[in-house]
């Protein structure tokens, strides 16, 4: 008989050491501890078989709180090490916020494998772009570690194309990871789903996910997590090729400006060969519904950017407005913060 009593859920503090966070994570994995929220929860308690609690950023709507068992986390950090060929002894570092689901992943993987965070010598890490490219421009010590590492995990936002050329060149076994907190993270690398997770393409492209690793629930949340069949449907577009998953963009980063759809994601992937430099985002306009706005954090060539863009995208892919040299919002995990940016905008136009 499955025990469902409740089960405390204890928010993680900021003052604990990694050593208490990895001890706390592996009572909550094998039942013998609280469960723990990498972050503020409204709940003090959770259903016995939860052992983990994310909080999401709420980018794409209202924050939710995305509740993991034990069993999808190990599902995932096993699938994971199948993937990269781990085996016990090797090591983790952690090099991403705990409050994130990438950096909770890495406490599992390195809770498997027996690893000892503390070491400075590693043979897997996770990063965000923005830490590959300042390693490869200004970091030269992150650099020669990501060098000696068996693979780097790189995900969280888009990776422009050029940027992981340049990391290969460098020597950096580059895995690019696609996922999210409701699928305990990465769950497709270098555009191949991990074992157990299945993916269906519907309609506008729209990718839904489906495997071991999936989460339960949204706690206090009406909003269900997976379709009556199982499967997550994401907010991503996508297609399948040859069994490999491609990612086109965010479906909440596709705007309709003038009758004409345009990818938020495509634009800044295509202006962006290496680094953050410029950013898009999107306001309300009474007459073109949504207005295309670009920012950089340099001076903007406006006339060259238009014409590159208008050949590239078209006269619907020309942004409408500019702001030059200022510094580009984005999430602590690296992705672009639009919202805060198309703030900016607005604050110019009233």
């Amino acid at each position: 008989m499955v025990n469902k009593s409740p089960r405390e859920l204890l928010e993680v503090p900021a003052a604990w050491s990694i050593t208490q966070v990895m001890s706390s994570l592996s009572a909550a994995l094998d039942g013998n501890g609280p469960a723990l929220a990498f972050g503020q929860s409204k709940f003090a308690a959770v259903e016995s078989e939860i052992a983990v609690v994310i909080p999401t950023s709420g980018s794409s709507g209202p924050p939710k709180e995305v509740a993991l068992s034990a069993t999808a986390l190990l599902a995932s950090a096993t699938a994971a090490h199948k993937f990269l060929g781990s085996i016990g002894g090797e090591c983790w570092s952690l090099m991403l916020p705990t409050h994130h689901i990438a950096g909770v992943n890495v406490l599992v993987r390195a809770i498997m494998l027996g690893s000892d965070l503390t070491q400075m010598d590693f043979d897997y890490t996770s990063i965000v772009p923005t830490q590959l490219y300042r390693a490869l421009e200004s970091d030269g010590n992150l650099l020669t570690s990501l060098r000696r590492a068996k693979a780097v995990l790189v995900g969280g936002a888009a990776v422009n194309s050029d940027l992981l050329e340049k990391a290969r060149t460098f020597g950096i076994n580059v895995v690019t990871t696609y996922g999210m907190s409701e699928m305990s993270g990465g769950c497709v690398y270098n555009n191949e789903p991990l074992a157990g997770v299945e993916v269906e393409i519907r309609k506008g492209n729209r990718i839904a996910l489906r495997g071991p690793m999936q989460a339960q629930a949204y706690l206090g949340s009406r909003v269900q997590l997976s379709d009556d069949a199982g499967w997550f449907v994401t907010n991503d577009a996508g297609y399948l090729q040859d069994g490999k998953l491609y990612i086109e963009g965010r479906i909440d980063d596709q705007i309709i400006s003038g009758g004409e759809k345009i990818s938020l994601a495509a634009i800044d992937n295509f202006l962006n060969s290496g680094g953050l430099h410029y950013m898009s985002c999107a306001i309300e306009d009474p007459e073109w519904g949504q207005q295309l706005c670009l920012a950089s954090n340099s001076n903007i060539d406006i006339q060259n950017i238009k014409a590159v863009l208008r050949n590239r995208f078209g006269n619907h892919g020309v942004p409408k407005k500019f702001i030059s040299n200022i510094k580009l919002p984005i999430t602590l995990i690296g992705k672009p913060d639009r919202q805060t940016l198309a703030q900016r905008f607005e604050r110019i136009e009233s």
